[in-house]
C-alpha cells in the first residue's frame, strides 16, 4: 500500500477503515528481523542425489538429516525460499496433540495407538529443543508454556479433564488456572479460567527458517528458490523432475509442500485441502498498558471452534495475533484482517488505539482426518504433510523422520507410519466448502450451540 502516514488503529481496522494516508504492511512481521532471499539465478543440475520439494520446516528439516548423514540434498521452491506458511505462523510450539482430546483419540485410534501418538507428539517438542540448542540457531526459542482460555464454564471443565488424561497417557504437565485466579496468566475477562501447559514453546519463525537454512548451504546442500516442480515422472534409477528452469534427475524425492500441494501429484493433491490463516502484529504498545495483559509471556489461545492464538513478539512490546484468514477480500485488502482486529480488542479493549503495522496469511495443510501423514506413494515418492495447523514442531519432526526413512534408518520409525491417509471423498467441493464450514462454526461459537 502506498502512503507514507501513519498506521491504522485496531479501533478503525476493527470497522474496516483505512484513513487516508495510512499504510499497513502487507508482508509477515518476521521478514522485517529475517528477510527472504531472492531466487538463486543459478542454473539447476541436471542430477541430484535427493530432492526435495518445498522449502518450509519440513523441508529444510529433512534436507539437514539428509546432509548431516553424509547426503547432499537439493532442495526446490516454487517462491523464494520460505515464502509459505513456515515463515507466516505464529511461532507457537506445541505437542502437537491439541487436535482431538485424549479420550476422542481413543475412541477413533484406539488406547493403544493413542498412547503412541501422544507420546510421539510429546517427541516432537522435544526434538525442536533439541535441534535448535545443537545446531546453535539463534530464534528467540523459549519454554515459555501455553495458556488456553476458556470460553465457556463448560470448555473449562472439559479442559480439566482432558488434562488429566493427557498425563495419564502421555505424562504431560499442566495444571488449571479458575477465573478467580486468571489475570496472573491473561490480562483479560473474557476467559472462564484456563489450562497451562508449561512445556509448551515459542520461537521466531524468520529467523530459524534463516538458521536451519544457513546450516544446509553451510554443510553443502542448495536450495534453489523460483524452480517450482511442476511435474514427477518414474524413471528406472530413480525419478525426473520437471521445472520452468529443466529437469532434474535424482535417486529419491521428498514432497513437503503442505498446504501449498498442488496437481504436481494428484494421489497427494486429493489428500490436502488448503485452509487460510492470517495474522496481524501491533506496534509498540506503551509499557503500562501492556505489562498486565499477558504477564507470564506465554503463548494463547482460546477454546472456540474457530479459535484465535497470540503472543508477544519476542523481546518487544507488539501482539502476533492469528486466527483464519479473512474470506471476502485479498491479503491485499484491510477489509481482510477486520476480524482479527475485533477478535483481539474483544480480548483485549483498551488496545482501541494501538496501531497495527502488519497484516498477512498463509495456508494451512488440512488432512481428512486431521492428522499429519508421512510414507510414501505408489510410485516411491517419500512426503511429510498434513499438519492441520500445529505445524511448527510436527513439520520439523516429520521432515526429520521422513529423511531418516530414506537414508533406510530404522530410527525413521514413527507412530504415524502405518496410518491409513485418506483422500477428501469430493476434494473440490471440500476445497470450495472451507468457508462455507468455517460460517457454521462462528456461528456455534456465538450462540454456543
Amino acid at each position: 500500500m502506498s502512503g507514507t502516514g501513519r498506521h491504522p488503529t485496531l479501533g478503525e481496522l476493527s470497522r474496516g477503515q483505512m484513513p487516508e494516508g495510512a499504510r499497513l504492511a502487507f508482508r509477515p512481521y518476521w521478514w522485517d528481523a529475517a528477510p527472504r532471499p531472492e531466487p538463486d539465478a543459478m542454473p539447476l543440475p541436471e542430477r541430484a542425489d535427493v530432492v526435495v520439494i518445498g522449502s518450509g520446516f519440513t523441508g529444510l528439516s529433512a534436507a539437514l538429516t539428509l546432509v548431516r548423514n553424509g547426503r547432499v540434498p537439493l532442495v526446490l521452491e516454487r517462491e523464494v525460499p520460505g515464502f509459505g506458511a513456515s515463515t507466516r505462523n505464529g511461532g507457537q510450539i506445541g505437542s502437537g496433540n491439541q487436535k482431538f482430546r485424549v479420550q476422542h483419540l481413543i475412541a477413533l485410534r484406539g488406547a493403544e495407538k493413542a498412547r503412541a501418538m501422544l507420546r510421539e507428539g510429546v517427541a516432537m517438542l522435544d526434538y525442536i529443543a533439541d535441534l535448535v540448542a545443537r545446531e546453535q540457531i539463534a530464534c528467540d526459542f523459549a519454554r515459555c508454556g501455553r495458556f488456553r482460555g476458556a470460553i465457556r464454564p463448560a470448555h473449562y471443565e472439559a479442559m480439566a479433564r482432558d488434562m488429566e488424561d493427557l498425563f495419564a497417557f502421555a505424562g504431560v504437565e499442566s495444571f488449571m488456572v479458575p477465573r478467580a485466579e486468571q489475570h496472573r496468566e491473561i490480562g483479560s475477562d473474557l476467559f472462564h479460567g484456563g489450562s497451562v501447559l508449561p512445556g509448551d514453546a515459542s520461537l521466531h519463525p524468520g529467523r530459524y527458517h534463516a538458521g536451519l537454512m544457513a546450516r544446509i548451504l553451510a554443510a553443502g546442500g542448495a536450495v534453489i528458490g523460483g524452480a517450482g516442480v511442476t511435474g514427477i515422472r518414474v524413471e528406472p534409477d530413480g525419478f525426473s523432475l520437471a521445472t520452468p528452469r529443466g529437469a532434474v534427475r535424482c535417486r529419491a524425492v521428498i514432497v513437503a509442500t503442505n498446504g501449498y500441494t498442488d496437481g504436481m501429484l494428484p494421489e497427494l493433491k486429493r489428500r490436502i485441502v488448503p485452509v487460510g490463516s492470517g495474522l496481524i502484529a501491533t506496534g509498540e504498545i506503551p509499557s503500562a498498558l501492556f505489562k498486565p495483559l499477558m504477564p507470564t509471556d506465554r503463548v494463547y489461545g482460546n477454546t472456540n471452534r474457530v479459535f484465535s492464538y497470540f503472543r508477544a513478539a519476542p523481546g518487544e512490546r507488539r501482539i502476533v495475533w492469528g486466527g483464519r484468514v479473512g474470506r471476502l477480500a485479498s491479503d491485499r485488502s484491510p477489509a481482510a484482517y477486520a476480524h482479527l482486529a475485533r477478535d483481539l480488542l474483544e480480548t483485549f479493549p483498551a488496545l482501541s488505539d494501538v496501531p497495527v503495522t502488519h497484516g498477512w496469511d498463509g495456508r494451512i495443510g488440512y488432512t481428512y482426518d486431521e492428522v499429519p501423514h508421512l510414507g510414501r506413494t505408489r510410485q516411491g515418492v517419500h512426503y511429510a504433510l498434513g499438519y492441520c495447523g500445529t505445524g511448527v514442531s510436527r513439520a520439523t519432526y516429520f521432515g526429520h523422520k521422513v529423511a531418516l526413512q530414506v537414508l533406510g534408518a530404522p530410527q525413521g520409525r514413527t507412530a504415524f507410519d502405518d496410518l491409513a491417509f485418506p483422500a477428501f471423498p469430493v476434494h473440490p467441493v471440500a476445497k470450495r466448502a472451507v468457508p462455507v464450514v468455517e460460517t457454521w462454526y462462528r456461528l456455534r461459537d456465538t450462540y454456543d450451540f
